[in-house]
């Protein structure tokens, strides 16, 4: 039996920050994370109290809204605390899980913008149909698939890295538990992990990404048979914002993930890294929501209503 280092907890290199600015990049950080939750919770519960706001598009806002509080408060409360304390390490059993839940809300929020792809493409493509194309059977079972199908990746990921072996380097490369970088720790052979992240990658990330494109290429093709300045305004003004978060979102997680500059964290990607897994959540109540007059009228109408309770 070969006598192997076994690995109990990993130690998170966390951030390229200078000691004297450690305090302010603190501050700035944890007021971006309570941004985001106070952002997108109020969008959840605005989604939920207001029945005008009870369609297939807010309904999958509500749950990207979900997915990026979560997919946010799976890294920051750790950065947070690292920051604060001299201790960076992580257990072996608390790393597996920040990357079974890293992974199961970076790609749920990414399912989802598909749905709100095509949503707007029916919206605007076959507008007539759209009450009996987008029904509320059809949105609840994209949402449950969505769920299922980002939960059982996540986990086969998570089992598949479970089995490697560790030896006495236990340094991660990041501020969180990034499969790949643990998996440049193992010492055991990490070819099958490495060949399902290559097949699994194309279909969660790279084909999400195509059938987006395609859903605004047929919109746009759709304006420009019946080129007029109200249709090139209503296309903005309906895809805007999610275009926006698909740019942010995926313009990051193909900047750092398929061109790595290589094999030291460096500052581009730690801004990389910090823009997909924080920025974009934080940035997605304020696009949706403040360029939005439903949002705005939805939070009219609660505030009214418990006015008049109270």
């Amino acid at each position: 039996m070969n006598n192997k280092t076994v690995i109990t907890q990993f130690l998170l290199l966390g951030l390229p920050i200078p000691p004297e600015h450690r305090h302010l990049f603190y501050a700035l950080f944890l007021a971006m994370y309570l941004t985001t939750v106070l952002g997108n919770l109020l969008i959840i519960i605005l989604v939920r109290l207001d029945s005008h706001l009870h369609t297939p598009m807010y309904l999958f806002l509500s749950n990207l809204s979900f997915a990026d509080l979560c997919f946010s408060s799976v890294t920051m409360p750790k950065l947070l605390q690292n920051m604060q304390s001299q201790d960076t390490s992580i257990p072996y059993v608390g790393c597996l899980t920040q990357i079974f839940f890293f992974l199961m809300f970076g790609y749920l929020g990414s399912f989802i913008l598909v749905a709100m792809a095509y949503d707007r493409y029916v919206a605007i493509c076959f507008p007539l149909q759209y009450t009996r194309i987008m029904s509320p059977k059809l949105c609840t079972c994209l949402v449950l698939l969505f769920w299922i199908l980002t939960s059982s990746h996540a986990m086969m990921h998570t089992l598949l890295a479970a089995r490697l072996s560790f030896c006495e380097n236990n340094v991660i490369v990041n501020f969180f538990c990034d499969l790949f970088a643990l998996l440049k720790l193992a010492c055991s052979d990490t070819y099958v992990n490495e060949l399902i992240i290559f097949i699994m990658g194309g279909l969660v990330v790279i084909i999400p990404f195509i059938l987006i494109v395609i859903s605004y290429a047929s919109i746009i093709s759709s304006i420009l048979k019946v080129p007029s300045t109200q249709g090139i305004y209503k296309v903005f003004s309906t895809c805007g914002s999610h275009l926006s978060v698909v740019s942010l979102f995926y313009g990051t997680v193909i900047g750092l993930y398929l061109c790595p500059s290589g094999n030291n964290f460096t500052v581009k990607e730690s801004a990389m890294a910090m823009m997909y897994t924080v920025v974009t959540p934080m940035l997605n109540p304020f696009i949706y929501s403040l360029r939005n007059r439903d949002m705005k009228r939805a939070l009219v109408r609660v505030i009214y209503s418990k006015k008049i309770s109270l």
